[in-house]
């Protein structure tokens, strides 16, 4: 070797002890290091991959358009003047009537793009599915209606103790209980990104339902018996990428676009024999169980519909809007009778009402302040100008509404305030009527109690300021469905609610008090943000949960 050979083998030699003595693992591997070996790597999750449904006949192929050249016609010279005359206007014929075929075709397109106001059964609904999915999605239905699921609430003054050794053993015993949760399924139940999610009540199964980003209604039957069979390649898989369970994929709103996200999910309060969707297209529907049919209880041109609940065992709803108008809708009455109320100027992005004293309703708004209001002192508010005497005759602006909260006879109407350092984009009462959990883009959660005294007062609430705050990041930006501290509606046991981690992908617990009761994370099955929580109305050990890819995943004790 010459003296440049032998000195350019002594650099690489250095250069690779250097290099490895650095833990670079691929510029090692340059220059002829071995790297580590696949079994020392830590496994990636996979995630869970959607059944391939089985191809379709293609539909018959429109005749292709021919250029002018080619369908020249060969013009006779010696024809007479009266069958040119004739094909002049046979030609003129054909180009009326493909302009008219043309024209008919951009308006069922434009019609096509716009909201559905009839109602819908589930072949329409469920699209391209087959009828082996209509009668599956029926008996998952049917089943949850073989009992009244009425919505129950607790008492004012349910675990309320003297000490703090009553709080201690309750935060103790849901501890214990929901440390035993693991994912035991997990599916892509929607097209795209999970907005809203609501639990069945039925305890004989896992009924869970997500609404995604272009308006599809999701039901997930989390621990049905999965059928495993083969692709539409003929291939047989069987690995933990498998969904768990049967879904459904319904196309409730539309169009299918991000004009149609579903805000919010509820049940019927009465019997959840029936679920309710709120949706962007600015319409509002019922999806019954038993008939299979979705109806449309409410519509609006132009009002974007950001929230919706329902007072316990009545018939009530209240909506919330980006405008920043609260709606009263009786749903025994037309949607042409619901009283719209102009709060503010700003999105009124959640309402909640009271369970124990639904009288008062929980606004949180994008102008950065949390409410709590009478609706009872709305009695005395008299009718003003409607802003649309056909469809919205029970209108009040935001005028009229400004000068009746500064009046004497609008003193009470406003009970609480409290302001956040940015937009407060949730805010729920408890399943007592007691507590308040708000999440705010300030990156915290406040949590308020209020006992019988403040509750019961005839004027504002005496003092009205969060006990407890706890740092939590919020920042969801664009790709992320907003994050949303959202109670257990169990009433039977410690009031509690569940959040979603940003960074860690983990869905936090914690007590009405701010103590942190579990974190539920698999790093080997969970690798994105679990955005949307939502658990279980009579038991415990159970929490689902979905991501901005529409995947979704339940949290339970493994079967044994």
């Amino acid at each position: 070797m010459s003296a440049y050979e032998k000195e350019r083998e002594a650099n690489i030699a250095r250069n690779r002890a250097i290099l490895e003595q650095l833990d670079l693992k691929d510029a090692a591997s340059q220059l002829g290091v071995p790297a580590k070996s696949k079994s020392q790597t830590k496994p990636k999750a996979k995630p869970v991959q959607p059944k391939k449904r089985p191809r379709q006949e293609s539909e018959p192929v429109a005749p292709r358009r021919q250029s002018a050249r080619l369908m020249k016609e060969v013009i006779d010279l010696n024809e007479s003047p009266v069958t040119k005359q004739k094909r002049e206007a046979e030609r003129e014929r054909i180009a009326k009537q493909a302009e008219q075929e043309r024209l008919e075709a951009e308006e069922r397109e434009r019609i096509a793009k716009r909201p559905r106001h009839q109602d819908l059964d589930l072949f329409t609904t469920l699209g391209e599915q087959n009828g082996t999915d209509i009668a599956t999605l029926r008996t998952a239905l049917g089943s949850a209606t073989k009992d009244v699921h009425a919505k129950r609430v607790s008492d004012l003054d349910a675990f309320v103790f003297d000490t703090d050794k009553g709080n201690a053993a309750e935060v103790k015993d849901l501890r214990d209980r929901l440390h035993k949760l693991k994912i035991v399924s997990r599916a892509k139940v929607t097209g795209n990104r999970v907005y809203s999610a609501a639990y069945h009540p039925d305890k004989t199964k896992d009924l869970v339902f997500f609404g995604d980003k272009h308006g599809q209604l999701g039901i997930w039957d989390a621990r049905a018996p999965t059928e495993e069979g083969a692709d539409e390649d003929g291939d047989v898989t069987a690995n933990d990428a498998t969904e768990g369970g049967k879904y459904w994929q319904l196309q409730n709103h539309w169009p299918a676009s991000p004009k149609s996200s579903i805000s919010s999910i509820k049940f019927d309060p009465t019997d959840a024999h029936s679920v309710i969707t709120a949706s962007y297209d600015c319409t509002i529907r019922r999806l019954s169980f038993i008939s299979g049919i979705s109806e449309e209880l409410f519509s609006s041109e132009d009002t974007l519909v950001s929230n919706i609940d329902l007072a316990p065992n009545q018939h009530e709803m209240w909506i919330s809007t980006a405008n920043g108008t609260i709606i009263n809708l009786d749903l025994r009455q037309d949607k042409s009778k619901a009283r719209w109320y102009d709060l503010q100027d700003q999105k009124i992005g959640s309402i909640s009402v009271n369970p124990t004293n639904p009288h008062y309703l929980l606004t949180a708004s994008n102008n950065r302040t949390l409410k709590v209001w009478d609706i009872r002192m709305l009695r005395t508010l008299q009718s003003g100008k409607s802003l649309n005497t056909s469809s919205e005759p029970y209108r009040f602006d935001y005028d009229t509404m400004q000068n009746f909260i500064e009046s004497k006879r609008g003193q009470g109407f406003l009970r609480g305030e409290f302001g956040h350092g940015k937009s407060v984009s949730s805010a729920f009462w408890d399943p007592r009527g007691r507590s308040i959990v708000s999440t705010s883009y300030d990156d915290t959660i406040r949590l308020w109690e209020l006992d019988s005294a403040k509750l019961g007062s005839s004027t504002s609430f005496p003092s009205f300021t969060p006990f407890c705050r706890i740092r939590h990041n919020c920042q969801t930006g664009k790709w992320l469905t907003i994050l949303r501290a959202v109670w257990s509606p169990n009433p039977d046991v410690y009031p509690h609610f569940t959040i979603a981690g940003i960074r860690d992908h983990a869905v936090y617990v914690y007590s009405c008090k701010g103590d942190l009761l579990a974190k539920l994370a698999d790093s080997t099955k969970v690798t994105a943000t679990q955005a949307v929580t939502c658990s279980h109305p009579e038991v415990v050990e159970r929490v689902a949960t979905g991501n901005a890819s529409g995947r979704c995943v339940l949290w339970a004790p493994p079967d044994p």
